[in-house]
């Protein structure tokens, strides 16, 4: 074999900051912040900060390999983190503060943070905290000192700005190996303990360059792109490090993200893009409506975490004129597999075809290779029909859970494919349909049923605000769907009318035995609809007379 003649030039974060200050001087971070104002800053400025962040770090002791924590949300402040923990060879480990307490206490002491850097609204759960995190750790408050928390735990904090404060702006960035570790994101626990993925230069820089190339434009040189997708929930799908790759600005929301804060926000700050999860969207296109009007330059809205509404999409598109897209991955993935884009020649399709083929599902991105596997290890064909356990592989895909061997051996078959735990159909152009995660599917009386679909069909009924579906025991039919809904402010529920809607596309045996109205529906620490929630809630919910029913 013939080796190129080629420089072997290690990939690195802080070459994607250095090339957003040089090329794009135009472009900003833009964040609204704790201390009350709207803070800017240019990507020239924020690598100068990052520079004074890496000496700061190293004055604290941090070194190569070391894991330092970060509870914060998306401002200028978090992505200096980013890079300056990354730049000197350090992991940036970012909690999400949404956590129950005895998840956050296990994945602090299981990475072995060495600081935590932290927002001041967070400044409680770290009074609360820190007895049972590692007594090594030291505590950085990301503000100035006349924002300073203070009180009982919080006697001894370091400050943000002080640490910069006289430090030079320059830093002799080191070249690592693009393996070296940078970033690391625990999974949010929905079953059994948090797992560690463990993520390296290289793969960032990949997945930051695929979600360019595969978002079919979604990128441009003075874009203004909102992430309302937080910084502590898989790098915020790698925005950070996309957006000065491309000269694109990034407005960070802070912690408002209602609807009428988005909205304004968008509006002032002439929003292009924004890329955020379904429930997010919800409240976004709630205010849109009452507004009567998009904000005025939002072109694009991107959706991920869990799986949208067609009618979701359709009103962005339709009432709107913003592009919609859905895109599937997961904290192995880093997070990025597919991408709801349309292909040559689709474009021109009337809107609900390209409605309908951007609410099946999404194309895979370039790197993420992926195939169907039955229950009994059988590989099936991407036919688009079959339906089978998704697994994946590819450079921003991990190999093995940090610090995790029996986690790892359970996830990954004999040729180092991961298991997503996500039941799937492949197309044979890439299309990707998600059916259900595995433990969702609803099988009753020897057929399956998709929660995802009845939950689909149900979301567009104009009576459902949000709503759910689960499976519940079933003494006959083994497993039966329980529908669960939030109606619309001022609806009057109606069951009747509701199975009606869902009868026009379901066969009767797979229409939900029950519907159930409720104010709200419990959500996941990454703002999905927590099932296990309403499992435990509604499993017994099939007794008496819902027993003797057929769904024949």
């Amino acid at each position: 074999m013939l080796n190129g003649l080629m420089m072997n030039e290690p990939l690195s974060l802080i070459d994607a900051l250095e090339f957003g200050a040089e090329v794009h001087p135009k472009g900003e971070i833009v964040s609204v912040r704790l201390e009350g104002d709207l803070h800017r800053q240019s990507y020239g400025a924020t690598l100068k900060r990052v520079a004074q962040l890496a000496h700061a770090l190293i004055e604290l002791g941090v070194q190569p390999g070391d894991r330092v924590a970060t509870m914060a949300w998306n401002s200028h402040r978090h992505v200096e983190l980013y890079y300056a923990i990354a730049g000197i060879g350090a992991v940036c480990h970012t909690i999400n503060p949404r956590l129950p307490p005895e998840q956050m206490h296990y994945i602090v002491n299981h990475a072995d943070d060495s600081l935590i850097f932290f927002d001041t609204t967070f400044a409680p759960i770290i009074a609360a905290s820190r007895g049972q995190f590692p007594a090594h750790t030291r505590y950085v408050a990301m503000t100035s000192r006349e924002f300073m928390p203070s009180g009982d735990g919080l006697d001894d904090l370091l400050c943000y700005e002080e640490l910069l404060d006289g430090k030079p702006q320059q830093y002799d960035w080191q070249r690592f190996d693009e393996n070296t570790a940078c970033a690391l994101c625990y999974t949010s626990g929905t079953t059994g303990v948090p797992k560690g993925a463990l993520y390296s230069h290289r793969s960032c820089l990949l997945e930051a360059m695929i979600a360019v190339v595969g978002s079919n434009g979604a990128f441009h040189a003075g874009d203004r792109m909102l992430p309302v997708v937080p910084m502590f929930h898989v790098n915020a799908w790698g925005l950070p490090y996309a957006a000065p790759l491309t000269g694109s600005s990034m407005i960070m929301p802070g912690p408002n993200l209602d609807g009428a804060s988005l909205f304004k926000l968008m509006d002032d700050e002439k929003v292009t893009s924004a890329w955020g999860v379904p429930t997010v969207w919800m409240g976004l296109l709630a205010e849109m409506k009452k507004q009567g009007r998009k904000p005025g330059n939002l072109q694009m809205a991107m959706t991920g975490g869990s799986a949208p509404p067609r009618s979701m999409l359709l009103a962005f598109e339709r009432d709107y004129g913003i592009t919609a897209q859905q895109g599937w991955g997961m904290t192995e993935t880093n997070p990025i597999g597919s991408l709801g884009i349309l292909v040559e020649g689709e474009e021109e399709l009337p809107l609900e075809q390209r409605i309908d083929i951007k609410s099946s599902g999404s194309r895979r991105v370039f790197g993420v290779r992926m195939k169907l596997v039955d229950d009994d290890g059988n590989q099936l064909p991407h036919d688009g029909k079959a339906v089978g356990e998704l697994y994946v592989r590819g450079p921003t895909v991990i190999k093995a859970y940090f610090n995790n061997e029996e986690a790892t051996a359970k996830a990954f078959d004999k040729d180092g494919w991961f298991a997503t735990g996500d039941m799937a159909r492949l197309g044979a152009d890439g299309m990707l349909t998600i059916v259900d995660r595995a433990k969702d599917l609803i099988k009753s009386g020897g057929e399956w049923i998709s929660s995802i679909d009845l939950e689909n069909l149900a979301a567009a009924h104009p009576g459902v605000a949000e709503c759910a579906v689960i499976a519940v025991p079933h003494p006959k039919w083994d497993e039966r769907p329980l529908l669960i809904v939030v109606p619309q402010p001022g609806q009057k529920p109606d069951k009747e009318a509701l199975l009606v809607h869902l009868a026009s596309q379901f066969a009767k045996w797979q229409l939900p035995d029950d519907v159930i109205y409720v104010d709200e529906l419990p959500h996941t620490a990454t703002g999905k609809v927590s099932k296990r929630h309403l499992r435990d809630r509604y499993g017994n919910h099939l007794s008496g007379d819902h027993l003797n029913g057929s769904p024949s």
